[in-house]
């Protein structure tokens, strides 16, 4: 019998993400291993490598990228950071695997893609929502044509608090939030691309921040080039938990995707009827989180493409743009007018 050697994997970025993503690279995929860890932060990758069982931890994220032991890399750290790594890592020769948004510029992505195009390596992003099961079985059969043509489509994401707003970067919304629903709106009307966006934003949850530029409500209209429409919003705070739902309306039926109960448990009482809900992205997507490594540890094995790639990021990418353009200009942006900058 051939053994195999496990795909040895390093994990830039110990943070909230990260920290699963070791997780799952430690204990959830056969055949891998968490090989090191690389966080510039002090002491952040120790502690997470000494909660893992990986020994091998950096502050300088190079160190791992030169470590002849490392295959393949997952980024996940800050979103600014993400596109000067995926080059890097590429340059490397390690496969990578970018938590979104994969770039902040049209020009940051096509360099991330080239590089990782002139390595031949692979390169995914973290669209979860393409890897669970729900979303996935709605694009099967939008495809088979189960529902006819799209013509009205809808994703939504509503995080279950706001914390402190301080921190959060202007255009969150649209380029760490939306970028999800943006992907899944094209990942629910295959073969189509958008061609014109328009939206609304505005600091409802937290109007005291939005001289500093918050904002934390948004609404984004598109038009897609084999004439469907669809809208894409997002809140900062649902205080029922964490709402995350798709719907597809086709000319010959409607399929409907998300559910915010913990559980098909519904209790009926004198209080009425209620049912407890997700407050947690990582419990909403737990399987869908690993699955999507599962799917680029297996596209680095075999060579073959992954299920989301770099092109996939980009497209995403230019939606997020457009819609920051007509927050800003107050009217509709033409995707393929964009500026690549």
């Amino acid at each position: 019998m051939t053994t195999h050697q496990p795909l040895a994997v390093g994990l830039i970025g110990a943070g909230r993400m990260g920290s699963f993503h070791a997780e799952t690279l430690a204990h959830r995929l056969p055949g891998v291993r968490l090989a090191a860890l690389a966080d510039p932060a002090p002491g952040a990758a120790q502690r997470l490598g000494d909660r893992l069982g990986c020994s091998t931890t950096y502050t300088e994220i190079g160190d791992l990228f030169a470590d002849p032991r490392v295959d393949a890399v997952v980024i996940a750290t800050p979103a600014r950071t993400h596109a000067g790594l995926v080059e890097a890592a590429a340059r490397a020769g390690k496969a990578v695997y970018c938590e979104k948004p994969m770039a902040v510029t049209l020009a940051e992505a096509d360099r991330a893609i080239a590089a990782a195009r002139e390595a031949g390596v692979v390169l995914q992003v973290g669209f979860n929502r393409r890897y669970d099961t729900g979303f996935r079985a709605a694009h099967d059969k939008i495809a088979a044509g189960v529902i006819g043509t799209p013509q009205l489509l809808r994703s939504l994401t509503r995080d279950p608090k706001l914390h402190d707003p301080a921190p959060i970067p202007p255009w969150t919304i649209f380029m760490e939030t939306l970028i999800h629903d943006f992907d899944t709106l094209r990942f629910l009307n295959p073969g189509a691309e958008p061609v014109e966006v328009f939206a609304w934003a505005d600091a409802l949850v937290r109007p005291d921040f939005k001289d500093r530029g918050l904002l934390d409500t948004a609404v984004v209209t598109l038009r897609f080039d084999n004439g469907a429409l669809a809208t894409a919003e997002a809140n900062f705070q649902a205080v029922y938990g964490y709402d995350v739902r798709g719907e597809v309306f086709g000319s010959a039926g409607m399929l409907t995707m998300g559910d915010i109960r913990r559980s098909h448990l519904t209790s009926y009482g004198a209080d009425g009827v209620a049912a407890d809900c997700v407050t947690y992205d990582q419990d909403l997507f737990h399987d869908a989180y690993v699955a999507e490594l599962a799917d680029f540890t297996d596209s680095v094995r075999t060579g073959r493409a992954p299920a989301v790639t770099g092109e996939d990021a980009r497209a995403a990418l230019s939606i997020a743009l457009a819609a920051i353009q007509s927050v800003t200009t107050g009217g509709p942006v033409r995707v393929d007018e964009l500026k690549n900058e």
